[in-house]
């Protein structure tokens, strides 16, 4: 067997398979887009053609996976096969799903007597790109300790936040404010754009002041230039964003700044940017104005 399997090649997952494979890691792939795959052959990965030979190769397999219903069908939930890939495994859950889905996935693994370990990530492509995500991790204190030491070449940073589904529930506090922050960031540029003022130099006031950061620094020149190519798309944000609101919902909390964030970003999508990068919920901004402006 190789030290770890890597099933999903997105956005996120073939830069993270990518650090992973430079390391050195034994790493074997699949993707259901095989063209995806290929620079990890290139990187020294194995390429195999489904993920039934993902753990027939590896122990510890990783996903990075859209969402629950991709998952249930990599690892055959509901099935025969899946007792046959997952027993004696570590399925570690990447993705961001709800966490009732992460604690169902749990009690099923472990039931067919494998291991599970929940280790979402916090960052965009460029973060995946140079190896400087930041992991949060839950599960059985062995497990999450071989996890941990396998993403190192992924994440500069890995948390472990206890039982299953508290990663999760951490991923979805962090998205909460990743969401509200970077809206805010294309309001307020919207605000000075639209009142005429240099918008280069409201961002260089904003960079020399306390509210710049990692993420306004990333995000600023994309506004600036309107480079809506994607790091983090406006779907996925969208997606989380209901993730989020659903927990919210399901705890009893409210969630004012989200609720606003969450239609901002449905009319993004519905405006055909779904694809683009989050601070593309600007045109959804700029178009509110505009049919109030009666434009």
């Amino acid at each position: 067997m190789v030290d770890i399997g890597f099933i999903g090649l997105g956005v996120m997952g073939q830069p993270m398979a990518l650090n992973l494979a430079r390391a050195g890691t034994g790493l074997v792939v699949w993707n259901r887009t095989a063209a995806r795959s290929e620079p990890l052959r290139v990187a020294g990965a194995e390429v195999v053609k489904g993920p039934a030979e993902v753990f027939e190769r590896a122990r510890v397999v990783f996903l990075m996976l859209a969402d629950g219903a991709a998952i249930d069908a990599v690892l055959g939930r509901g099935t025969p096969d899946f007792a046959v890939r997952v027993a004696r495994h570590t399925v570690v859950h990447m993705g961001t799903t709800s966490p009732e889905y992460s604690r169902g996935l749990e009690a099923d693994v472990r039931t067919a007597g494998g291991d599970y370990v929940e280790a979402p990530v916090s960052g965009s492509r460029g973060p995946a790109e140079a190896g400087r995500l930041v992991a949060m991790l839950a599960g059985e204190p062995r497990a999450v300790e071989e996890v941990r030491a396998a993403v190192r070449p992924v994440c500069h940073e890995a948390f472990v936040c206890g039982p299953v589904p508290n990663a999760l529930l951490m991923k979805l506090s962090v998205n909460l404010f990743l969401i509200t922050m970077v809206t805010g960031l294309t309001e307020a540029f919207h605000f000075a754009d639209r009142h005429g003022l240099d918008r280069r130099q409201f961002l260089d006031v904003l960079d020399a002041g306390p509210m710049a950061s990692g993420v306004s620094r990333m995000k600023a020149p994309k506004l600036l230039s309107r480079d809506f190519a994607v790091e983090a798309a406006a779907l996925d944000v969208l997606k989380n964003n209901q993730l989020i609101a659903e927990a919210a919902r399901t705890a009893g909390l409210s969630s004012p700044l989200l609720d606003v964030c969450h239609a901002l970003f449905g009319e993004t999508v519905a405006l055909g940017q779904g694809g683009s990068d989050m601070v593309a919920v600007l045109r959804a901004i700029e178009d509110r104005t505009d049919r109030d402006r009666g434009h």
